[in-house]
């Protein structure tokens, strides 16, 4: 009967036994015995109903490496059984299953793993650890930024666990908080070794627009632009280059941020020091403008000394003129030193300085009451500013245009561009104003009258009407440019014959001078008082109070005795 077949009941056992002995479930991770190996595949017996393949470059290598029937393996479980009635599992699912225990136990302890960089996708890298894939961000590659990551790439190196997500299954590593750690208790190490004031040797790492930094045997030290040397620098590659090798003063040392500051210059004599006696107030010096702002020009005077020349400094006549227009930079100039500063560092210059005052040499050369011509420059509701020679500007005022007529019309006579003759009436030279005048240029005509001495209080004169008025005449003397106003109460002896009306514009009367003040400049004239005058010659000499001749008759006499003559 052992031939016989099984009966239903033994095949109902059987399979209730085999659902007892398969107790692993999907998911899992179990060990499993190499029971053949296939070309590229090795068949292993999982304890599960069916064998399953597992692709030998899994066991790693193309064909497995040392893997060899009867080998005890660990495999993840995907499937207890496919289509094909095979089990399904993988050596990779299970040795990432393994490593996730592992670097989570590392992860919560702080502690560093090791791994290697094998791809690079969208934003970093992929780096295997052991079996679990991380991401790598490319800002956590190094320090600083890497353009050629191919050397680091498939080489075992330490990484720091940033974040683990076992639901999604992401790792986030860095490697240069591992770099950074690293460094900072190298830098923690050697910054123990230096001091301020230490004169050190090293090498030019990187050069930027504000300095350099200079390696210092594995700690960076910032030698700044300011530091190199006592002239002006305006960039580092004027004196340093990448790789070279210079010798540096410490300044400073953050024990903190271990920063470190350094300095090359301190290594030579300092140029300032008895500057006040090198460079005294008031001496001229040549120098080298090395820059030129808004506000002035600097200038080198030797190698470390640097003075300003405030636009202000610059010229004497030039007010709002950029410096860039007055001098160019490299330019060898000729300075006055007008003030130093050793505790400031500052030296004040002048170039206006070293030319003469424009003022001084115009007064020296025109003084009071010497006749200049200009062109006129400009108008303004005062008067007129005439360009005057050494590039100086003369102002005539409104009252010294013209001696009778008013300012204000006189101005409009003349335009920008007119050439004009005019008397320097006063020259300020701390000021910097020259006063002219135009109307002096023909002489005073008061002082003219009076050096001449035909007219003078008393005097008889003939004026010309010039305008008719309410009040009276005014009239110009004729044979001058005097001018008078004749009142109406001195028209005429009698009351009657005291009207405007009675004379018109051209007309010429005789008058007598009864006022010439020089100073106040003014003069008067009466047709009144000349008739009174002439009234009381006739009387004194034509008849006298007993002679018995009335007035009239002495006033004839004396009317035919003069139209006689």
């Amino acid at each position: 009967m052992s031939n016989a077949s099984p009966s239903r009941d033994d095949f109902a056992s059987m399979l209730e036994a085999s659902f007892h002995d398969n107790d692993v479930a999907e998911g899992a991770v179990v060990k499993g015995t190499v029971v053949a190996i296939e070309k590229d595949m090795a068949v292993i017996d999982a304890g599960l109903k069916v064998e399953g393949r597992v692709a030998l470059k899994e066991f790693g290598g193309r064909t497995g490496g040392e893997l060899k029937v009867g080998d005890i393996v660990e495999v993840y479980v995907e499937r207890i059984e496919n289509a094909l009635g095979e089990a399904v599992l993988s050596r990779d699912k299970a040795r990432r299953e393994e490593s996730w225990v592992r670097l989570e136990v590392k992860f919560n302890a702080g502690e560093k793993v090791e791994g290697q960089i094998f791809n690079q996708v969208k934003g970093g890298f992929t780096v295997d650890l052991d079996g679990a894939v991380a991401f790598l961000p490319r800002s956590q590659v190094d320090i600083r930024p890497i353009r050629d990551v191919t050397p680091l790439m498939n080489t075992p190196q330490p990484f720091q666990i940033l974040k683990m997500d076992k639901r999604r299954g992401n790792i986030v590593v860095s490697r240069r908080t591992v770099l950074e750690e690293s460094r900072a208790e190298q830098r923690s190490e050697i910054v123990q070794n230096l001091e301020e004031g230490q004169v050190v040797e090293g090498v030019v790492k990187n050069i930027t627009d504000y300095g350099a930094f200079v390696d210092l045997g594995g700690i960076d030290g910032l030698l700044h632009v300011t530091d190199m040397a006592w002239r002006r620098v305006n960039h580092p590659t004027e004196i340093l280059q990448i790789g070279q090798t210079v010798r540096v003063q410490i300044i400073r040392i953050n024990q903190e941020t271990h920063r470190i500051s350094l300095g090359m210059k301190q290594l030579e004599a300092d140029p300032w020091e008895g500057i006040g006696v090198k460079y005294p107030m008031g001496v001229k010096v040549s120098g080298r403008v090395t820059n030129i702002t808004d506000y002035g020009a600097f200038v080198e005077l030797e190698p470390g000394i640097e003075g300003l020349i405030h636009v202000s400094e610059m010229s004497w006549t030039k007010k709002n003129v950029h410096p860039g227009k007055i001098l160019s930079t490299s330019q060898e100039v000729e300075v006055v030193v007008l003030e130093v500063d050793p505790v400031k560092r500052r030296i004040s210059l002048g170039l206006k300085q070293t030319l003469q005052n424009p003022w001084e040499a115009f007064r020296d050369h025109f003084p009071v009451g010497a006749i200049v011509e200009g062109e006129v420059k400009n108008k303004t509701e005062f008067g007129l500013f005439i360009g005057l020679d050494g590039d100086v500007d003369g102002m005539v005022h409104l009252s010294d245009l013209d001696w009778n007529r008013p300012g204000e019309q006189v101005i409009e006579e003349f335009n920008k561009g007119d050439m004009v003759k005019a008397q320097v009436l006063d020259v300020d030279v701390e000021k910097e104003r020259i006063s002219l005048g135009i109307k002096q240029v023909g002489g005073d005509p008061f002082v003219d009258a009076a050096e001449a001495g035909e007219i003078r209080r008393g005097a008889i004169v003939t004026c010309e009407v010039t305008d008719v008025k309410d009040g009276g005449l005014e009239v110009k003397i004729v044979d001058s440019d005097l001018t008078s106003f004749i009142r109406r109460a001195d028209l005429a002896r009698d009351r009657d014959e005291q009207r405007p009306e009675r004379f018109s514009v051209g007309q010429k009367v005789d008058a007598r001078v009864t006022q010439f003040d020089k100073k106040a400049r003014r003069i008067g004239v009466s047709i009144k008082a000349l008739q009174i005058a002439e009234e009381k010659e006739a009387v004194a000499q034509y008849g006298s109070s007993d002679s018995g001749a009335s007035l009239g008759d002495i006033l004839g006499a004396a009317l035919k005795g003069r139209d006689s003559e």
